[in-house]
């Protein structure tokens, strides 16, 4: 026997939880969200410092890439959230939103009506600024957004420092302008992370038509014909069914929707019939196009203790925790990655807009596969990426069994200005550490170490060193070319009753982190559904 829903939601990320939100708001609608991991209730979620903890392990899928033949043949950590939430819950809660003229490309690549005057009001709806306001930023919106309380004075060093480099100063890289370096805006509320589950889902649980199903794996969609018609799922040892009379919605991600779809029977049909499974529609582009950021990290070991690595030490973990519970205060606010910058390899006006994006950690190590300084130091790290790569990787099935991770190339650096841009911005970052503000702090730069001097050493270390950025998208991209696997109101090509809503559709990677645009596609999504039902 299935259980019936007008929709049911396959994933609980960022855009499952808005678009379980959002579609419940009717009470006559019949809603059903099913998340492959737990509930959101592990308390380093909560405390904006948590990030760094849960970049592996039991809140991820434990996924690592395909051997990157332009880096090194290296298997890269790849962290996706396997928890309600999603990435939302795991990320270092930086609110950017990229460039307009981002969304005004996906119009050029075939996405009508995603140009960034018809998606900034999805923007600000989702949006509760607690400090910026106006025509670009909204106040009233689910997902809290705020200032840090109280910036590590490393990173205060480091925007005085990229000011001394030449980069401007930048308090919003979601206004007019992104260009320049300042402290990140973060999707934290009363000093507590706001992910999609909480800011959207969380108020919405009450409600009686809406169910939530944690713990249960999709195993694939069931179709009559070329029409969705719901799908199985595993809880436990048992398999159950879930009917959808209106729409299936995947928002399982840039990895688990393009997964999902072929084990399901859509996709490439060759690939497809390699691992057996029958093919329902075939559709060349699903797994094809991923796009991902590619970080390179450089690390300084500091004269003293005045990162965030002081509080490794247990008394000062304790006495920070302490802070936190009894007051709301203290370093366990801070997200870690406190500080950024939006620049131009070339210099300023060599490209129409930000090509680099920079990400300041007010320590080190603090991430799985991030070089650390000697123990007992303290450190500080600066992370940079090319904004827009031309690189496209795959997503594909490993076997037929659901229980399989997929196999994962990004193939990062697989195109020479990647790695051209990538250089430039481990060069920059460089020079940023060598300017007076951070010099006061700095002993000396552990990596890269002197060695490193020339273009073939830069771009060696960039192979060496680099990793994912955790913004995977484009992997079902909507257009109407060949390859397109959704259309603009993101149906599916060639079947009814189903729509991708999630990162997996951008057409192209926008120039910023991904989890604000990720919940502006929901928010479209859900007056694309609405309107339709």
């Amino acid at each position: 026997m299935a259980d019936v829903f007008d929709y049911v939601i396959v994933g609980g990320g960022s855009a499952g939880c808005v678009l379980a939100a959002r579609l419940s708001e009717d009470p006559a609608v019949r809603v059903c969200l099913i998340e492959a991991g737990k509930r959101d209730s592990h308390p380093l979620i909560h405390m904006p410092v948590g990030f760094a903890k849960m970049t592996t392990g039991p809140l991820t899928w434990g996924l690592v890439t395909a051997p990157q033949k332009h880096a090194m043949n290296r298997e890269i950590p790849y962290a996706q959230a396997r928890v309600l939430g999603g990435g939302s819950s795991i990320n270092a809660e930086i609110f950017t939103r990229g460039h307009p003229s981002d969304y005004d490309r996906w119009v050029t690549e075939g996405a009508t009506g995603w140009g960034f005057d018809q998606v900034r009001k999805y923007f600000l709806r989702s949006e509760g600024n607690t400090v910026l306001s106006g025509a670009w930023h909204g106040t009233d919106g689910p997902l809290g957004v705020s200032n840090l309380p109280s910036p590590n004075p490393t990173t205060l060093a480091f925007v005085q420092s990229c000011q001394e480099r030449g980069l401007n100063y930048n308090p919003d890289f979601s206004g007019p302008e992104q260009a320049g370096a300042g402290v990140y805006q973060t999707t934290i509320r009363n000093n507590r992370r706001c992910s999609a589950a909480v800011g959207y889902l969380r108020p919405a649980l009450g409600r009686k038509n809406l169910r939530l199903i944690t713990g249960a794996q999709v195993l694939r969609l069931s179709f009559q014909g070329n029409r969705a018609t719901g799908v199985e799922y595993a809880l436990g040892s048992a398999v159950h069914q879930a009917r959808a009379e209106a729409e299936v919605i995947v928002t399982s991600g840039a990895v688990g929707s393009p997964k999902l779809l072929m084990l399901s029977g859509i996709g490439p049909a060759a690939h497809l019939q390699s691992h057996g499974v029958k093919v329902v529609q075939d559709l060349p582009g699903v797994g094809q196009n991923l796009q991902d950021h590619f970080g390179i990290d450089i690390v300084a070991e500091l004269k003293g203790h005045d990162s965030l690595d002081k509080y490794n030490s247990l008394h000062r973990m304790v006495w920070a925790g302490l802070q936190y519970m009894l007051f709301n205060s203290g370093p366990v606010t801070s997200n870690v990655v406190e500080g950024g910058a939006f620049w131009y390899a070339d210099g300023p006006g060599s490209a129409p807009a930000p090509d680099l994006q920079f990400h300041f950690l007010a320590g080190a190590g603090a991430e799985a596969g991030v070089p650390s300084v000697r123990k007992g130091s303290s450190g500080i790290t600066l992370n940079s990426y090319t904004l827009r790569p031309k690189a496209r990787g795959t997503v594909t099935l490993r076997s037929a069994d659901p229980k399989d991770n997929p196999v994962v190339d990004p193939n990062f650096l697989g195109h020479p200005d990647d790695l051209r841009v990538s250089v430039e911005g481990v060069k920059l970052s460089r020079e940023i550490f060598s300017q007076p503000s951070l010099q006061k702090y700095i002993r000396e730069i552990r990596f890269p170490d002197n060695s490193v001097r020339t273009r073939a050493d830069y771009e060696t270390y960039a192979r060496q060193y680099g990793r994912t950025s955790y913004h995977p998208t484009c992997t079902c991209k909507m257009g109407t070319d060949e390859m397109a696997v959704v259309a603009p109101d993101l149906r599916i090509r060639g079947l009814d009753g189903i729509r991708i809503c999630d990162s997996s559709v951008m057409p192209s990677l926008v120039g910023s982190n991904t989890n604000a645009p990720t919940i502006m596609i929901a928010e479209r999504a859900a007056d694309l559904i609405r309107g339709n039902h």
